[in-house]
Order: structure tokens, then C-alpha cells, then sequence
């Protein structure tokens, strides 16, 4: 007997005080009934994956760290991750590059040649060679002024749309941990945002992001007004991730990517944030971090791109009543922007 028979045997059997069912009403429930075991199954199957990938990208984070402390520690392995990373192509960004090692090498040897006279006129050659480097070649980012005080500070907290910073912190430039290529991360850092409440993420909460220093190494959080337990990660990445999976398991609905934007979350890389960190003391001697040019101009209207569900309020909404209506076309009216969410979601996650 095959699935079908079986269950409209036992459905038959079930109604027999009432009228009997079609044999094309029974093949709409047999239907309904598979179609509503699916949904379940997929969801559960949705749920699994965005766990893993939680995991993979905290298992990454881990081994990028692990992997500079060694070469900190041995330098013949970062000559060898350096050699490795040529080969295949890849990039190692996290290994320290044992050129300036081989450089001072070098002038050691060639210091018993040349008299102290000429080392010192090539040591200053060399320092403002790097000093010329150190700056962007990029073009100058033009940004609107801010709010400053009669001595020149910023007065906050700071509004920038969608982000409001409260404090700036203190750059920390002999610890590599506190800044990389893109951004620097500033001890005492506070920004807060707009988002879904982790009780119902149809509800408005405000987050506030914070940076600390925990055993000389960067502890981010990000921590909500509905009295959730803050989230804790040691990169912005990894809090920013947390923080959708639980929007996801909140709703039970993969509605958002978690794909993590952690760095434009906390509003680290905005422009008018960077241009103020970078004018902080101590910046300069950040190794790791390109310098970027910016110009202040009163002209200028600055807008930010950050019409992301992982980002915006309102776009999460529009994520969920899409989401919503996915599961139930035939009952719910199709959303404002239909099109343009499904394009938005497809580039997302493929």
C-alpha cells in the first residue's frame, strides 16, 4: 500500500461520522500535508547550516589569531607561511611579513663597511621614505564637517543617521591586535544603533557597541536595552554574526544573511568616524593600518549605503513581511518593493 492509500484510509477512518472526502480532496490534503512537513524539515535544515557557518567563521577567527602568535614567536614559520601564500596565490593578511627583519639584516652587514655617518644619512632616508608611504595615494574622501567645541574637539555624542557615536576611546598604536588594514579599534569606543529587539525583532531596541581591552587584546560587545545578555567576540565580525542568528532564531525564519558586517555595524570604517579616529594621538604609529586621505567640505552631503537587513531597522522589517509572505502567498498581501527584496536577498546569499 502506498503512502497515499494510507493516509486517505486512516483520514476515511477518522471521518467516518462525516460526509466522506473526494478522491481529489484527499490528494489536496495528502498535499497540504507534505507541503507543511517540508517547510518544517527545510527550516530545521536552515537552522543547521547558519549554525555552522556561525562556527566556521569563529573556528577561522581562531586560527587567524593562533597562526600570527606563532609567527610572532618563531619567524622562520612566517618565512614559511609567506612562501606557502606565494605559491597557492592566497593571502595571509594575519602573518607578519619577514621583509623588515631581512632589512635590518641587512644594514647590520653593511654597517662595517660604510662609516656612522653615511648610516645615519640612509637611516634618515628611510624614515621618510616610510613616513611618505604611510599616507594613501587614494583619492581624498570628501566628508561634511561636525560639531566641534570652542576647542576644536567633536562635541557628542555624534549623529550620523542610522549611528550615533558617544565616545571616540583611545587608539592603542604598540598593540597590533587593536587595528588592522581598514580600521582601527579605539579602547573606550561607544556607538549605539537601531535594530530588532532579540525578544521580537518587530520591535525597535537600541544597541550599543562597545570596544574594551581584556588581557591586551580587543573584547567587543554589542548589548541591547530589552535586558538580553550582551554578546562578546573578539573581533566585530563574530559579535555582528551572533547577533543575526538570533534575530533568525527569534523569528524561526532565516529572514536575514548572517553574513557579518561587524566593522559598519559598530561604525568603525564610517568616514567621518575614521577621519576622527585618525586624528586621535598615537594613529600614526598603527603599522598595520593604511592611512586615508579625507577633506572636509561644507558642501558635501555624505550618504552612507547601509541599506542592509543586517544593518537597518527598516529594512530587516522589510526582510521579515517578505519572509512572511513566502511562506503564505495565497494569504498575505505581496509587500511593498517585492522585487527589489528578492534581488537584494539573491545577491546576499549567492
Amino acid at each position: 500500500m502506498s503512502d497515499f492509500e494510507m493516509y486517505s484510509s486512516r483520514n476515511n477512518n477518522s471521518n467516518h461520522s462525516e460526509r466522506p472526502l473526494g478522491k481529489y480532496e484527499q490528494k489536496l490534503n495528502y498535499v497540504k500535508t507534505l507541503i507543511r512537513e517540508y517547510v518544517h524539515e527545510n527550516a530545521a535544515l536552515v537552522d543547521e547550516i547558519d549554525e555552522m557557518q556561525v562556527k566556521i567563521l569563529i573556528k577561522k577567527e581562531e586560527r587567524k589569531f593562533l597562526l600570527k602568535k606563532l609567527c610572532e614567536f618563531e619567524p622562520s614559520t612566517a618565512n614559511e607561511v609567506q612562501s606557502l601564500a606565494k605559491k597557492t596565490g592566497s593571502s595571509v593578511p594575519d602573518a607578519p611579513s619577514p621583509v623588515v627583519e631581512s632589512k635590518k639584516v641587512k644594514r647590520k652587514h653593511s654597517g662595517s663597511t660604510e662609516p656612522s655617518k653615511s648610516r645615519g644619512e640612509s637611516k634618515s632616508r628611510s624614515d621618510r621614505k616610510s613616513h611618505s608611504r604611510r599616507p594613501s595615494k587614494s583619492k581624498k574622501r570628501v566628508i561634511p564637517p561636525i560639531s566641534l567645541d570652542s576647542t576644536g574637539k567633536p562635541i557628542f555624542p555624534i549623529d550620523l543617521g542610522r549611528l550615533t557615536v558617544h565616545s571616540l576611546g583611545e587608539v592603542i598604536p604598540d598593540k597590533a591586535q587593536f587595528h588592522t588594514e581598514e580600521v582601527i579599534f579605539p579602547v573606550g569606543y561607544v556607538s549605539t544603533r537601531i535594530y530588532g529587539s532579540l525578544k521580537d525583532p518587530t520591535v525597535k531596541c537600541i544597541y550599543t557597541c562597545k570596544i574594551s581591552d581584556a588581557n591586551d587584546l580587543p573584547r567587543f560587545e554589542i548589548a541591547s536595552d530589552d535586558n538580553v545578555s550582551p554578546i562578546v567576540g573578539d573581533t566585530p565580525d563574530i559579535c555582528h554574526s551572533l547577533l543575526l542568528q538570533r534575530i533568525n532564531d527569534a523569528l524561526s525564519l532565516n529572514v536575514v544573511s548572517t553574513r557579518p558586517r561587524g566593522n559598519e555595524f559598530f561604525g568603525l570604517n564610517h568616514p567621518i568616524v575614521l577621519n576622527l579616529i585618525q586624528s586621535c594621538s598615537g594613529t600614526r604609529k598603527c603599522s598595520n593600518y593604511k592611512w586615508n586621505r579625507f577633506e572636509v567640505s561644507k558642501s558635501c552631503d555624505l550618504i552612507i549605503d547601509d541599506n542592509d537587513a543586517g544593518l537597518s531597522y527598516e529594512y530587516l522589517q522589510r526582510s521579515i513581511n517578505f519572509c512572511k509572505y513566502k511562506m503564505a502567498p495565497d494569504i498575505l498581501q505581496k509587500p511593498e518593493g517585492f522585487e527589489d527584496i528578492r534581488k537584494n536577498k539573491q545577491d546576499l546569499y549567492y
